[in-house]
């Protein structure tokens, strides 16, 4: 009798080595040493998701196909999990030894993963289970019933909405009239954050000021429309494609780049992508010594206004 109970009992769970990490999906746990954290449903199928691809870049489409499958978000929701595993490994995004973003491309996990095959295969982790649908006539009533009153709530305010974009402001939704309105007036462009791509990611203050130089000089332009930088600094570590913000911002062009640097060298890279069609119609490289940030900033800044104004006009 005892070897027959021996026999029905459950196997041990599947359990992965990410890093200092043991992860067990199925639990929604993982632990380091005496450290024991419960991980989220979503945020666990994220995180075996990239250790799947270890090494490999995961762009967001394929995150949200494979950890929010048949669930409507958006790219931000990626963000906040994202954000929110690395607080739970202790992970310094601008120094990862976890996951590292890859800029306008996705995520990469670089830490060591210890999983074989089969532990993979089996250490999926549950789909969250649904909100039960309440039935009338049936079930405790009042508890239930709530889940139904935010949906219909919910419904009639997008349909209030729809109205009044549909019948008051016209018949395009805001979207559209942001990218009509660009392509009524090609004289606008967005300044998105400069990367910083310095081996130990120490320049974004350079970057983020190199930014805004940008976008001072390039507002002072006759008849050149720039969103503010509060605008362009929203879209900082969100991981859009350049239609998608141009869209947001209602603008026809916009600016981007790159900081890096080499001894005491700084090379600041600049591109202008035209939003339509996403093909870059202007770029340009600067290299200058690292002596005073601020008169560098100045100087490109002012070049690469030159540069716009007749690249755009």
């Amino acid at each position: 009798m005892g070897y027959i109970w021996a026999a029905m009992e459950p196997p041990p769970p599947k359990t992965l080595r990410i890093g200092d990490w043991s992860v067990n999906p199925a639990s929604g746990q993982m632990s380091k040493g005496d450290e024991s954290v419960r991980v989220e449903a979503r945020t666990m199928r994220l995180l075996v998701c990239l250790a799947e691809h270890a090494g490999e870049v995961v762009s967001i489409d394929e995150l949200l196909s494979q950890v929010w499958s048949g669930v409507i978000v958006t790219p931000d929701s990626v963000y906040q999990a994202v954000t929110s595993l690395r607080r739970l490994l202790g992970d310094d995004p601008k120094q990862p030894t976890y996951i590292a973003t890859v800029p306008r491309l996705g995520y990469r996990m670089i830490a060591a993963v210890d999983a074989k095959a089969e532990n993979l295969t089996a250490a999926r982790v549950p789909e969250p289970e649904p909100e039960p649908v309440p039935v009338p006539g049936h079930g405790p009533g009042p508890r239930l019933r709530r889940p139904v009153l935010l949906t219909a709530g919910a419904l009639l305010f997008t349909a209030c909405a729809m109205f009044y974009f549909f019948a008051v402001r016209g018949s395009a939704p805001p979207a559209a009239v942001g990218v009509a309105s660009a392509a009524n007036n090609p004289k606008t462009i967005a300044v998105l954050p400069f990367l910083d791509l310095t081996d130990r990611m120490n320049e974004e203050a350079f970057a983020d000021g190199m930014t805004e130089e940008l976008i001072d000089r390039l507002s002072k332009v006759r008849g050149l429309r720039v969103p503010a930088p509060t605008s362009s600094f929203y879209f900082k570590g969100k991981q859009m494609t350049v239609a998608d913000i141009a869209k947001s911002l209602g603008v026809a062009y916009v600016l981007d780049g790159s900081v890096r640097k080499s001894g005491t060298m700084l090379r600041v890279a600049a591109r202008l992508v035209r939003a339509d069609d996403g093909y870059i119609v202007w770029s340009e490289t600067y290299d200058r010594p690292l002596d005073d940030k601020l008169m560098v900033q100045d100087d490109i800044a002012s070049e690469v206004t030159k540069a716009l104004r007749a690249s755009i006009t």
